[in-house]
């Protein structure tokens, strides 16, 4: 093993981090090459700059005069240059702050400055890289989003373990995770992916849920197991009713116990409307850990982003900057949220007015984009194929059973109609396998 991870494992081998270090994990490392000898070059070397591979003239970068006009608001820095490896360091405080902002109840020395990965997907790789190893179990929610099948079993060979988070009632069937977590207590070490808002059912806890799920957490780790808590907040900040946690799972967990290691992957792709940008953030927090293990673990994981992509894309980390630092922004997002509340509240409200159906059972649902149906007596994929081919309705089949439907991409006075010709479709497949 390279002595740099030898080196970081060493400073992380007595905490919850390093114990649950994968293979992988325990052999990354960012090495003393290209990057870090540039970075000191980039402080150091006043005459002349001669490490990265970029090309300048006259102190700036070349850029092409097509690009520039594009973006006129940026500099050729801003624009063409590489970011380091971490992020860009403006970029990477400004989100921390905004974590702060939006989680009042979490202590800024608790967890580590957030390191910008290309996507919040990546990031959830990422995490998986340093902590799922071969074989190990992973509990999720079932349904879930189908990404995760790929992330975790296929490219990590880790154990999916599909909880169903959702029972008869309305809202977690929270002794269903209760015993998923348990059970995985007793084999000393404990790794669960929680998503909220969820996709796809676009639910996220209640206050009562939330310190539910953290007492059970903080009694396994009191009991002397690790866990391990990936919190993947992609849709963070739509909450729709007054019962919903208002915070993120990690301001809880990261705070709960010196067992208990969460990691908050997240970004601006839904919170600031930016889907194509590839832009997201990784955050460690736990209460066993200190400066010198969050830097260690920021190296892994900067070589881990080394080894895959070099660094995320400079001009997004740039005008995500602006963004965050011109005050129109969180009037515009607060009109953004308003209208994909009214959405929700009109799908809500469509469903009081059509309480019982027989092929379709909404999951519980209360933020996000999302809501879903459990498909009872017909094919989740048939009704896809039916609303597509014959209505010109595009919703998303998640195998067999469930019916996915973004409401965030309808217009509000298009939706009594798009559910209506839901439920006629569902209603004559019924009918017809009846």
């Amino acid at each position: 093993m390279n002595y740099l991870a030898d080196e970081l494992n060493d400073i992380l081998d007595t905490t919850v981090a390093g114990r649950l270090l994968s293979p992988l994990g325990r052999r990354l490392y960012f090495p003393k090459g290209i990057i870090t000898q540039g970075a000191e070059a980039k402080q150091a070397a006043h005459r002349v700059n001669a490490t990265l591979g970029m090309a300048y003239h006259q102190g700036k970068p070349l850029i092409l005069s097509s690009l520039r006009e594009q973006v006129p608001g940026l500099t050729p820095e801003e624009t063409v240059a590489y970011a380091p490896t971490a992020g860009i360091p403006h970029v990477r405080t400004a989100w921390k702050n905004r974590i702060l902002q939006h989680n009042p109840g979490l202590r800024p020395e608790t967890f580590s400055l957030p390191v910008v990965v290309p996507g919040l997907t990546a990031g959830i790789g990422y995490a998986a890289d340093l902590f799922v190893g071969e074989g190990n179990p992973i509990i999720l929610s079932s349904p879930c989003w189908d990404n995760y099948e790929l992330i975790f079993q296929e490219r990590r060979a880790a154990t999916m373990q599909g909880v169903p988070f959702f029972g008869a009632d309305w809202g977690l069937d929270i002794r269903a995770i209760e015993k998923a977590l348990e059970a995985a207590a007793a084999t000393g070490v404990v790794r669960v992916l929680l998503n909220f808002p969820h996709n796809p059912s676009g639910y996220s806890p209640t206050t009562a849920e939330a310190d539910a799920l953290v007492a059970c957490v903080k009694n396994i780790a009191q009991k002397g197991a690790d866990v391990l808590i990936l919190c993947d907040d992609a849709y963070f900040g739509f909450f729709y009713e007054a019962a919903c946690l208002k915070e993120s799972l990690f301001s809880r967990f990261a705070q709960v116990h010196e067992r208990v290691l969460a990691i908050k992957i997240d970004g601006p792709t839904k919170e600031d409307y930016v889907w194509g940008f590839r832009m997201g953030f990784i955050t460690f927090g736990s209460q066993g850990l200190q400066e010198k293990h969050y830097e260690a673990l920021v190296k892994k994981l900067m070589g881990t982003i080394r080894s895959s992509v070099s660094c995320a894309n400079t001009p997004a980390q740039y005008l995500l900057l602006k963004a965050i630092q011109d005050e129109r922004s969180a009037l515009e997002k607060e009109q953004y949220y308003t209208l994909l509340q009214r959405r929700y509240q009109r799908v809500k409200q469509f469903l009081a007015e059509h309480p019982e159906h027989p092929n379709l059972r909404p999951l519980p649902f209360n933020s996000g984009y999302f809501m879903s149906f459990r498909c009872v007596g017909i094919g989740a994929e048939v009704l896809r194929r039916e609303l597509l081919t014959n209505q010109g309705i595009g919703t998303i089949a998640l195998g067999d059973t469930y019916l996915r439907i973004a409401f965030a991409s309808i217009d509000e006075e298009q939706i009594f109609g798009v559910y209506q010709a839901l439920y006629d479709v569902a209603r004559d497949l019924g009918i017809e396998g009846s």
